[in-house]
């Protein structure tokens, strides 16, 4: 099976690869080079679709998309679908202070927060959403040198550390990316 996966984001596409390509035989992902669409949508789903469209319409090819997110509950939700942009512009460095100033002084009862990704997945055929959450809280200060986005910001529930302390596989294995490629995976086993 040959899919594009329909981001610019090297992390991603990293992450993507590393969890997709063991569990899936015979799974083969292409990069994506096209142009990118305005992701106007209003919830994550919306967004993945737009992506995974856009790159399918481009290619020809089954094309994998997500949109994902750091939700702050104290925050209304936010940054919700505008994280990547949170601070202006895609500038992960700006985003992770931004979102820190606002929450300085919040205390630790109300720190809580959760990752949300959305993966959709567009052929000829179908078009279908995964959607995998994974709940913590917003740290008081940026740790670890893993992962990208604001992984040195969030702290998983269960754990004392942050995304970004967590060795990759691990992280891989329970991030709310993670939770909505192990629905993809089960899905594509069954084609």
């Amino acid at each position: 099976m040959k899919f594009v996966l329909a981001t610019h984001n090297a992390g991603k596409v990293a992450e993507l690869r590393a969890i997709l390509q063991p569990a899936v035989a015979d799974l083969d992902l292409i990069g994506y080079t096209g142009p990118e669409p305005i992701e106007n949508g209003t919830t994550f789903a919306e967004n993945a679709l737009i992506k995974a469209r856009a790159a399918y319409e481009h290619t020809g090819m089954p094309s994998i998309a997500d949109d994902s997110g750091v939700c702050v509950d104290i925050l209304g939700g936010s940054p919700g679908i505008f994280t990547a942009i949170w601070a202006g512009g895609r500038d992960n460095v700006q985003n992770r202070q931004l979102l820190l100033r606002q929450m300085a002084d919040i205390s630790p009862a109300h720190r809580s927060a959760a990752f949300v990704c959305t993966i959709a997945l567009v052929s000829e055929t179908e078009e279908l959403c995964f959607t995998g959450n994974w709940p913590g809280s917003i740290a008081f200060a940026e740790r670890g040198e893993h992962g990208h986005g604001y992984d040195p910001v969030f702290i998983p529930e269960g754990f004392e550390v942050t995304a970004a302390e967590l060795e990759p596989e691990v992280k891989n294995a329970l991030s709310h990316r993670a939770q909505a490629l192990s629905a993809l995976i089960g899905y594509l086993k069954t084609r």
